[in-house]
């Protein structure tokens, strides 16, 4: 595991991944759990989405950033 590169997902990222895939929530929903706009959220959403899947096609890990660095 430690040959493989890593992608980072930040604590938003995780997040807005649990809110939405996890708990089930609509969009406007996980935006005001995580005090942002929707359209933010989008972007948070997507961004986390897109390292996902390249982790995936491509055989990398996944980490995820310590909220205090």
């Amino acid at each position: 595991m430690r040959s493989l590169e890593l992608i980072e997902l930040t604590p938003e990222e995780m997040e807005a991944l649990r809110l939405k895939y996890v708990d089930n929530l609509n969009q406007t929903e996980c935006a005001k759990k995580m005090n942002t706009s929707q359209s933010t959220f989008q972007r948070i959403l997507s961004s986390a989405n897109k390292k996902i899947a390249l982790a995936l096609v491509q055989g990398k890990a996944i980490k995820i950033k310590d909220s205090d660095k």
